[in-house]
């Protein structure tokens, strides 16, 4: 194994370092190990930092599987040239043209223009695009086969939307290690190069498949299905995180469950976006990841891809579509407008649409297409996003909670159906269950949030440790993600009814919880509710996933008590569907 050291000259870079070593004979992974990944796209969630992974296989002919973030551009040029020699390089393998897997093929051509880039034909056009500059190219569809010699031959799998339009997946059918780029992947950086640690994989696992891959749930399928045709898979060689060796039944078992699962909701929001346009891909996937929480399904088109047949299809299946804004002119330009034309014509007065701008530089105006879709009677989700700067974590949190209203009201009659459906004497006995009142409070970044919540119950002694249930369709959901600090404010008997009315109080997305109430920061810098009888200062341990709830069980790091000679305040219900 080769490690490459950080460069420290500037005391506030973040910790980038970079390593190497063999997954098999004749095959080379290249780490690079981004440890301080800031919490900013959508998916970064968890805070635990990623790793983009590079691949070097060598028969008679040599292949290189990706690249790496721009960032690590010394770096890994550095690694690369140390491992091979760039004109012995015969083929760069593109899985998807995202910056984070292509940021550095320009640098790897600038020494290897011998060097023929294999993808999908949607790639190569993205990628001529991004280069400027002439390479020789050869397109594979599903199916197609690549030989290096020495029996290494590589198969190519088409996994659409994986999570952009152009991916495919690679296969090696002398190793048995397929290639999948962010399909299976985690942003989970950790010096261990497999997937030894499942419990503390796990979450940062999950978290990424809600963020990226289940909008595409019936993709996820599909490729799944193709991948059955395969040979044996000895190892899933991920583009972000541990590469998947010691679990790869257990965690391809748990895509497959999560996927179906997803695939036979009752409702179905459309997307429309364009992938490699301003900030237009991750908005949409910030929406999607709010309405997925809800138990509706996600489907994504990018518009300059899209198949004037696919998307008369998937407008017919919708309930409801959010479109992002588009560039109005340069590449590309003509393919939108006629998906934007398809659109308009197979939509319904049923159904439900938003619109969302991209921050690119050359959107389509959106007030214009707002109104033609005013005009053929569509129900307006919410009021246009308009992105007037860099996306920041506020603006994500709107997009996650705006995606999670629209979500709310499409499920609202199953749920209603749901409720209705259970035996009357059993909600009778349930609701004789009692509980407390608390207002759970939480802060991450420049995003807050909070809820009122009864289900919690302590769990341990050592160490001091609850347990919550939070519905999966609640706004604060995401800022109790396991690492997250939060802090459980318990609200005093006679005493309550003013902070229980106002955080009841349904919040439109992007609305500040804590206007006219009175707080202080903890030390974990989550409010503390003044008026409160006592607060706790909690860490979430850990998370066990329920039909429709998660329980989160945390541990308590602080707490004090206002009123000593005071009582908590206790929730009687009549009923147990309800809160």
């Amino acid at each position: 194994m080769v490690v490459a050291a950080p460069n420290l000259a500037n005391s506030a870079e973040k910790r980038l370092t970079l390593t190497t070593g063999d997954l098999a004979k004749n095959t080379t992974v290249i780490r690079s190990l981004d440890w301080d990944r800031d919490r900013f796209d959508i998916e970064f969630g968890l805070q635990n930092g990623t790793t983009y992974n590079s691949f070097l296989v060598r028969g008679e002919k040599t292949a290189l599987i990706d690249t790496s973030h721009a960032k690590f551009q010394q770096l890994y040029m550095d690694a690369l040239t140390g491992l091979i020699d760039p004109k012995e390089i015969d083929y760069i393998v593109i899985s998807h043209t995202e910056p984070d897997h292509s940021g550095l093929v320009k640098d790897v051509l600038d020494l290897a223009p011998q060097a023929v880039v294999v993808g999908a034909k949607v790639a190569v056009k993205f990628l001529e695009d991004l280069v400027h500059q002439p390479f020789a190219s050869m397109l594979v569809k599903n199916g197609d086969t690549l030989d290096l010699g020495g029996g290494h031959v590589l198969e190519f799998i088409s996994a659409p939307n994986l999570h952009w339009p152009d991916t495919i997946f690679t296969y090696d059918q002398k190793t048995g290690i397929l290639y999948t780029c962010d399909a299976f992947g985690a942003h989970y950086c950790t010096d261990d190069v497999f997937d030894a640690d499942l419990d503390a994989l796990s979450p940062d696992f999950r978290f990424y498949y809600e963020c990226l891959m289940a909008p595409n749930a019936r993709s996820v399928i599909a490729a799944m299905k193709r991948m059955e045709s395969l040979g044996k898979i000895s190892t899933i060689a991920t583009g972000h995180g541990p590469l998947l060796r010691h679990n790869l039944e257990e965690l391809t078992g748990r895509y497959r469950l999560w996927s179906n699962e997803k695939s036979k909701a009752e409702n179905l929001v459309a997307i429309f976006y364009v992938s490699d346009y301003g900030y237009c891909d991750r908005i949409s996937q910030a929406l999607a990841k709010g309405i997925t929480k809800t138990g509706v399904a996600v489907e994504m088109m990018d518009m300059r891809l899209a198949d004037p047949h696919d998307v008369n299809e998937l407008v017919g299946r919708a309930k409801g579509l959010l479109l992002g804004m588009p560039p109005s002119s340069g590449p590309g330009a003509e393919e939108v407008q006629t998906a934007l034309s398809s659109i308009l014509a197979a939509v319904n007065n049923k159904q439900t649409f938003g619109l969302f701008e991209s921050y690119g530089g050359d959107d389509e105006p959106i007030d214009t297409l707002q109104s033609k879709l005013q005009d053929l009677d569509l129900k307006v989700a919410f009021e246009p996003l308009r992105v007037k700067d860099t996306p920041s974590e506020g603006l994500y949190q709107l997009c996650d909670e705006t995606g999670t209203d629209l979500g709310q009201d499409l499920a609202k009659v199953q749920k209603i159906q749901k409720i209705k459906s259970l035996d009357a004497d059993l909600q009778k006995a349930l609701g004789r269950i009692s509980s407390g009142l608390y207002i759970i409070t939480a802060a991450k970044g420049e995003v807050t949030s909070a809820m009122l919540a009864s289900w919690i119950s302590q769990a341990s002694f050592k160490p001091l440790g609850f347990t919550i249930a939070v519905a999966k369709d609640r706004a604060i959901e995401s800022l109790m993600q396991v690492g997250d600090t939060f802090v459980l404010n318990i609200l005093e008997e006679g005493n309550y009814s003013p902070l229980m009315k106002h955080f009841l109080k349904r919040f439109p997305p992007g609305a500040d919880r804590f206007a006219g109430v009175r707080t202080r920061p903890a030390n974990n810098k989550s409010p503390i509710l003044a008026d409160a009888l006592a607060y706790l200062e909690c860490k979430v341990a850990t998370r066990m996933e329920l039909s429709d709830h998660w329980l989160v069980y945390s541990t308590v790091e602080d707490g004090k008590v206002s009123k000593e000679e005071a009582m908590t305040a206790v929730h009687h219900r009549k009923i147990g569907n309800f809160y």
